[in-house]
């Protein structure tokens, strides 16, 4: 009875056992989630067919790894047969370090294509003073990227954008665009010659960031953007992330609030007929109007 009483309240290894064993709960709670949420996204968006070759675009960021991680991860168990090719674009930033992706992706076993282009002195180029480098940056790498996946055979190319950035940019383009537009879960390119996917739609920026420390990505900063003071993004993000501490389950909210519009409760008069909105005339004779 007291073997049996020691064994319940304190197991073998000690407390430091225990705190071993409730972090790996967590890790494997955080990964069935992040697997989940990207099967969800697929299934839900029919992101990846039989037969696709994803071209997953990696910027060595934490969201991008991720994304070719789980990728991997549904790909042993997926019901459909798919390839995965990873690229990277060196965009000749200053202290950028060149072999840190191509050793990364060497023990991946995976084909993959590092991309040279000297982005970083076009952007500087074109780019007016005062204002902040990311549009230019992001038109010049996203061409180089869809020539790449026409190049390669791509059927899909695959970005890392996740929930939190959607939900972003939807209210930048409010506060700042005035319309009511964020990132698809899928859309085709404005040449019609790529299908871009963004698998990482229903996960949240957080759950990312600490899959990716405990993977140990070996993530690169973007010193481009990086440095730049008063980026628009990072204010609304801020305000998110005061939104999440606040009221718990607000940023989630409004990005279902995407799949569930309702056109005659707006005002686009292309997405709804409000100028041949009239009463059913067929049904007055129903109704009792006669003087009491």
């Amino acid at each position: 009875m007291s073997a049996q009483f020691h064994d319940s309240q304190a197991p073998a290894g000690g407390p430091e056992h225990v705190d071993d064993r409730k972090h790996q709960y967590a890790i494997n709670k955080l990964h069935k989630r992040l697997r989940s949420q990207v099967g969800k996204a697929i299934a839900d968006f029919n992101l990846i067919e039989d037969g696709d070759r994803v071209m997953v675009c990696l910027s060595g960021g934490k969201d991008s790894y991720a994304l070719l991680d789980i990728l991997q991860n549904l790909q042993r168990a997926a019901p459909v047969s798919f390839d995965l090719i990873p690229v990277h674009l060196d965009q000749k930033q200053p202290g950028y370090p060149p072999q840190v992706l191509p050793d990364y992706l060497e023990g991946l076993g995976l084909p993959y294509h590092i991309l040279q282009q000297d982005t970083f002195s076009l952007v500087q180029t074109l780019t007016p003073e005062g204002k902040t480098t990311c549009p230019v940056c992001s038109r010049l790498r996203r061409g180089i990227l869809y020539a790449c996946a026409r190049r390669i055979g791509a059927t899909k190319v695959a970005l890392g954008h996740h929930l939190d950035d959607v939900v972003e940019t939807l209210f930048l383009n409010m506060f700042f665009g005035g319309r009511l537009k964020a990132m698809p879960p899928k859309l085709k390119s404005d040449d019609g010659h790529n299908v871009v996917i963004r698998p990482l739609f229903y996960c949240r920026e957080r759950d990312l960031a600490r899959w990716a420390s405990h993977r140990g990505f070996p993530v690169i900063p973007c010193n481009l953007c990086g440095r730049q003071e008063n980026l628009q993004r990072q204010v609304v993000k801020e305000m998110l992330l005061r939104w999440d501490r606040e009221t718990p389950g607000r940023v989630r909210n409004i990005a279902r609030s995407l799949s569930r519009v309702v056109p005659s409760h707006l005002s686009d008069a292309k997405l709804f007929d409000f100028v041949g909105l009239h009463r059913d005339e067929e049904l007055l004779p129903l109704l009792d109007v006669s003087p009491r």
